[in-house]
């Protein structure tokens, strides 16, 4: 497992992390043991490759908090009974706060939301306090001020070590930081958006200064595979019983046909061949590889259901070390895709492994 700095926390991520969303907490059929169970088995292989860091939120699962309540149960119990792999003070447990319940004030980042979201989340995942709280998309009624506010209270408080953003814009997350800096608050120190080869634009050209000294902002991406479509199974159509077939998961089919219209699917097609020929790997492998190559990538969330997944995932550190530039410029080829480079800062430069 490598490891990098998340920002300027101090804290060193695995460059693999684990999430919850659309993992446990939403299946149907499976008791409470089993629920439980399933998660603990899917942990336990993580924690052995050496993922230090678990992430979750409020609103995961069916009902909302499901997913905490889960993770936190098998965690809890993982620690009884393997204390020594799983000591507090060596792993991350992450949650979000914007979207609890359908109450008008169980919403957003009011510093009443922020604070109760945040207490509720900590019972459900039996832990003092998070290593890391987010604010889970930016929240357009109340001012960034009041949220930098609640945020300082909470991690001055002790519920969480540090915080920061998830899909907020660079003006946004520039904005929160200044107010924090000239008002003795604590500022947001990390970012968790979305970034994978069909999804480059805000991370590769928007987020660009954001990296680099005043802001240091660490990452914690989130849907490597774009919800499935970069594994290459909906190629061919939607298998039965896939996420694209789950209540709730309506909005992916219209991405779907957005790349099959676009031609982007055949893209991916010729992408898995090159991913075979070439690197003797699966396109999973590759597309996971893809995205951690990138030294912008402080860590990358994996949401596999079963141990199985999680081992093919987790090899594509395998596939990582074998990337070279004339890969990335043949994928690039493939993509057709890629984000022009903000001018003075280069396209180039981020095409190492970093390591600690």
């Amino acid at each position: 497992m490598y490891y990098r700095m998340l920002g300027g926390t101090g804290l060193q991520v695995s460059v693999l992390s684990y999430g919850f969303w659309a993992t446990f907490g939403v299946k149907q059929g499976l008791t409470e043991e089993e629920g439980v169970a399933a998660a603990k088995r899917c942990l336990a292989v993580a924690r052995e490759a050496g993922v230090n860091l678990f992430d979750n939120a409020e609103t995961y699962g069916n009902p909302p908090g499901e997913a905490e309540r889960i993770m936190g149960e098998a965690i809890a119990q993982l620690m009884a009974e393997d204390p020594e792999n799983w000591r507090r003070s060596d792993i991350l447990i992450t949650t979000k706060i914007f979207w609890a319940g359908s109450g008008v004030n169980e919403r957003g980042l009011s510093r009443k939301h922020i604070r109760e979201g945040l207490d509720a989340a900590l019972k459900r995942l039996q832990v003092d306090y998070v290593d890391l709280v987010f604010c889970h998309r930016p929240d357009p009624f109340t001012p960034t001020e009041t949220v930098v506010r609640a945020m300082t209270d909470m991690v001055r408080s002790g519920r969480a070590t540090a915080w920061g953003t998830s899909e907020w814009s660079a003006q946004q997350i520039t904005e929160a930081v200044w107010i924090a800096r000239t008002q003795g608050l604590e500022a947001p120190q990390f970012e968790q958006p979305q970034y994978n080869m069909l999804h480059r634009e805000r991370f590769e050209s928007e987020y660009t200064p954001m990296y680099r000294d005043p802001y240091r902002m660490g990452t914690t991406t989130w849907s490597p595979l774009a919800s499935g479509i970069l594994t290459g199974k909906y190629n061919d159509g939607v298998p039965e019983g896939s996420r694209l077939t789950q209540p709730g998961y309506e909005f992916l089919l219209s991405i779907l046909e957005g790349h099959r219209s676009s031609g982007m699917l055949n893209r991916i097609k010729m992408l898995t061949e090159y991913a075979k020929v070439e690197l003797g790997c699966t396109m999973t492998q590759l597309a996971l590889a893809w995205c951690v190559k990138n030294p912008n990538v402080s860590t990358m969330l994996l949401g596999a259901t079963t141990v199985e997944q999680l081992e093919e995932n987790l090899s594509c550190l395998t596939v990582l070390e074998k990337l070279t530039d004339e890969h990335m410029d043949a994928i690039d080829e493939i993509l057709g895709n890629k984000p022009k480079a903000w001018a003075g800062y280069g396209g180039e430069g981020w095409r190492t492994i970093e390591t600690i």
